[in-house]
């Protein structure tokens, strides 16, 4: 086998409990995000563009539809004979096995899939951010500042830094203190998640956390500020992109509505930069007489004869006639029937709202998730049927004609 200078670990584990209906029945990284593309994709397309040819793919929860979409990786152009993209689900071995327990738990149980490439670095990433980064660029700055481990880093709100692993640097980047999540934080330099290791300095790391019983096995928790302890060379690469953590119906509706603005930095339209996607084949989509598009994304498959505006429609989703959806994110295979109205409203995969409803309406009372209404895959919202704005729709008999 080919030895590789570095290979990627993407954790594609977690259930993204707070994106409620979107990950009931599937894993974060495989929710549908900016029409035609999963959130996995742009981590993996990242690989891609970085000339990163060996991946594995940690999955746990709701395995089945990420490891389908993923395949042998051909998306995107990662089925080489290599290395390749690799699904790594928690497995039995000799001595143990169990359900991943935290981010560095799952990386040290696949510490022989790392060792069989034998690689001089090892990148860890998460496959439910959205951004495009050159990983090439990070690693060349790992080996100039000849740097032990790096964590990619961007500057966020001061409101939001209490949400992320906050740290201090000093003038030459190398950092000195890291807190995870802390209450009140002392800068606003955030990590994205995006960390390089010398592999041997991560085979150290992972061997005395996993004998460590107090551990959360986590690398914001334990493994990052145990390093830090023992005085390894740890450098803050700064990131001038654009990066989203996605882990929230909040975060996740305005990345995807950031996505409509012109001249948007995310860009999905670089011809330099591709985000693939292992996407159905459809027909192009169709635009009906009755049909009224404006400054929104429509994919392929979609059947459109009423009004859209600021509003992404992924593949095969279906618009009647008379119906109104504005500010609202139809996922893949998502039905709207004839007169109904739709605002700031997320509708689940599969999921079909029939004739004359309303989604969205305002209530009596400040409504939850500013006002972020949210489908739940599958559903089928009765005919008449009224939704107040920011509800989260798993049981429709609840809104049944004329309640609320």
């Amino acid at each position: 086998m080919k030895k590789q200078e570095c290979v990627a670990l993407l954790l594609a584990g977690g259930q993204g409990s707070r994106l409620g209906g979107l990950t009931r029945k599937r894993a974060k990284p495989a929710v549908s995000f900016c029409g035609k593309y999963r959130i996995i994709d742009f981590s993996l397309s990242n690989c891609t563009n970085s000339n990163i040819n060996t991946v594995g793919v940690l999955i746990q929860y709701k395995p089945f539809l990420l490891n389908s979409y993923i395949g042998l990786g051909s998306a995107w152009n990662l089925d080489n004979p290599f290395g390749g993209v690799h699904i790594l689900p928690p497995f039995l071995g000799d001595a143990e096995g169990s359900w991943y327990n935290g981010t560095a738990n799952a990386v040290h149980q696949n510490y022989e899939f790392i060792d069989f490439y034998n690689p001089e670095y090892v990148i860890i990433l998460s496959g439910d951010h959205v951004y495009k980064m050159d990983y090439s660029l990070m690693l060349k700055f790992h080996k100039e500042k000849n740097s032990e481990i790096t964590l990619a880093t961007i500057e966020v709100p001061w409101e939001e830094a209490s949400r992320f692993g906050i740290l201090s640097v000093d003038g030459d980047a190398r950092i000195n203190k890291f807190t995870e999540k802390p209450i009140q934080p002392e800068s606003n330099l955030a990590s994205m998640g995006v960390y390089i290791f010398n592999w041997s300095i991560l085979k150290q790391a992972l061997i005395a956390d996993a004998s460590d019983y107090q551990s959360q096995n986590d690398f914001g928790q334990n493994i990052i500020p145990q390093q830090l302890k023992q005085e390894k060379r740890v450098y803050a690469y700064k990131f001038k992109g654009y990066w989203r953590d996605v882990g929230t119906i909040e975060s996740y509706y305005h990345a995807n509505m950031e996505s409509l603005r012109e001249g948007h930095f995310l860009n999905i339209f670089d011809p330099k930069f591709r985000i693939f996607s292992n996407e159905d084949i459809l027909p192009p989509h169709v635009v009906g007489s009755t049909a009224e598009i404006e400054n929104s994304l429509v994919c392929n498959g979609c059947i459109v004869h009423g009004k859209v505006s600021n509003s992404i429609l992924a593949p095969g989703v279906y618009i009647g006639e008379g119906v109104h959806v504005k500010n609202s994110i139809l996922l893949p295979y998502a039905k709207v029937h004839k007169e109904s109205i739709l605002f700031k409203t997320i509708v689940g995969e599969n999921a079909e709202i029939l004739s004359h409803c309303i989604i969205g309406t305002e209530g009596l009372s400040a409504p939850a998730q500013e006002g972020i209404t949210v489908i739940e895959d599958y559903q089928i919202i009765l005919e008449g049927s009224i939704i107040e704005a920011g509800k989260n729709v798993t049981n429709p008999e609840r809104f049944e004609r004329g309640k609320l």
